[in-house]
Formats: structure tokens, C-alpha cells, sequence
């Protein structure tokens, strides 16, 4: 997920690592924070496969800087990676949502129905947080009121989803 975040923000344009800091921070909330300890190194593998290219600039007012931007094999590898993403990009929603954020730069919109047909078939299988005899557990039958809580809140958000990825499919199919 932090990969495809780094290569998806630096599609867009360059950006000083504490700028691509806060940008991931602002799409992932205050459920995943990135750490120090984990963008940097990240970037430094990035780096090193080629895919991020780092420039020194002077700062205003402050130490010089450090500029990050995507090079060709990045903007390669960015486009490969939303045109596959792996499993766990579509199952977690988190992580879809990251996908989501970058999946315009798909240039054909036939790629970027077939990744959300993925996700719809992925929403079409009945699924719960809580099982009875290996068959989800239904709002209606959880045993108190809270897990009926989750269960129906999550219901609601599963039904508007799976409205908005037809209507979305729709609408890239008729491009």
C-alpha cells in the first residue's frame, strides 16, 4: 500500500518527502499512520529499483531539500500495479481505497472497469465478521445490540458500494 501510494502521489508531480508524508497521512486518516521509519526506507527502495529519482534543492529558508519525483520505469511500474493489483488491495478496503485514489491514471477505461468488476465480485460474496456453523451471521441475528451495530453499518456501506461500482462500471463502459 505505501508503494503504490509513493508512486501514485509522485505520478502527479514532485513532492519533498514531509509533502508525501502528509499526503499519505491525509489518504490513509488517523487509521494507518505512516511512520518516518517506514516512508523513508520505502523510498530508498524505490530509489534504488529506479522507479523514484531524488534532487537536491536548495531551501528558502531552511537546510536544502530533497525533491522526489517518478521516473519512467516508476510510471511503468505504477500502471502495472493498478492494472494488477494484488489480492489483498481489493479484499482490504483501506487499501482499495488507495487503489481508488490513483486508478484515473489508468488511460483506458476498460482497465479500469476490469479492476473494479474485481472488487463488485469480490463485494458479491456473502461475508460477515462473525460465523455460525461456517454461514455469516446476519444482523438480525447477532446475539446484542452492538454487533448488530457492525453488521448493519457495514451492510449499509456495502450496499452503496456496490450501487456506486455498477453505476461506475456503467459509465466506463459506455467510453
Amino acid at each position: 500500500m505505501l508503494e503504490l501510494a509513493i508512486l501514485g502521489f509522485l505520478y502527479e508531480e514532485p513532492l519533498h518527502g514531509y509533502e508525501l508524508k502528509g499526503r499519505i497521512q491525509d489518504l490513509n486518516g488517523h487509521i494507518r499512520p505512516v511512520s518516518d521509519g517506514a516512508l523513508y526506507p520505502a523510498i530508498s527502495r524505490l530509489t534504488s529499483a529506479g522507479y523514484v529519482d531524488q534532487r537536491i534543492e536548495p531551501g528558502s529558508s531552511a537546510a536544502p531539500r530533497r525533491v522526489l519525483s517518478l521516473t519512467d520505469a516508476g510510471r511503468t511500474r505504477l500502471l502495472a500495479r493498478l492494472r494488477e493489483p494484488k489480492d489483498v488491495e481489493i479484499t482490504d478496503g483501506q487499501r482499495f481505497f488507495t487503489l481508488l485514489a490513483f486508478l484515473r491514471h489508468l488511460p483506458e477505461p476498460a482497465e479500469q472497469a476490469a479492476v473494479l468488476r474485481r472488487r463488485q465480485a469480490f463485494l458479491s460474496t456473502p461475508a460477515s465478521f462473525f460465523y455460525r456453523d461456517g454461514k455469516p451471521v446476519r444482523a438480525e441475528e447477532a446475539p446484542d445490540l452492538f454487533r448488530q451495530g457492525m453488521l448493519r453499518i457495514a451492510r449499509a456501506t456495502g450496499t452503496e458500494e456496490k450501487a456506486w461500482l455498477t453505476e461506475a462500471i456503467a459509465t466506463l463502459e459506455e467510453s
